[in-house]
């Protein structure tokens, strides 16, 4: 199973003033949509954030992630260039 599947932002809500968060985004790999991706502001510039779910301990994990650090690679790159266009 190591096809490459399409990725597509499907929307992007750009937030404006002076907040961390830049963006939220739904995004399409293949067939299926995720939301509640972020774009924020960080110390090093912009990077996209997953979403993510509290736990019953009280703690934030995320809910959706890639299996590895090229897929991330990938998946930033496309957001974060839609964001910029």
């Amino acid at each position: 199973m190591n096809e490459v599947c399409s990725i597509q932002v499907v929307r992007l809500y750009r937030i404006d003033g002076g907040s961390k968060i830049k963006a939220f985004v739904d995004i399409a790999i293949g067939d299926f949509i995720v939301k509640g991706l972020k774009i924020l502001e960080g110390k090093n510039g912009l990077f996209l954030s997953m979403p993510q779910e509290k736990a019953k301990d009280g703690k934030w994990y995320n809910s959706f992630f890639a299996a590895t650090k090229e897929a991330q690679k990938l998946l930033q790159e496309v957001v974060l260039e839609a964001y910029q266009q």
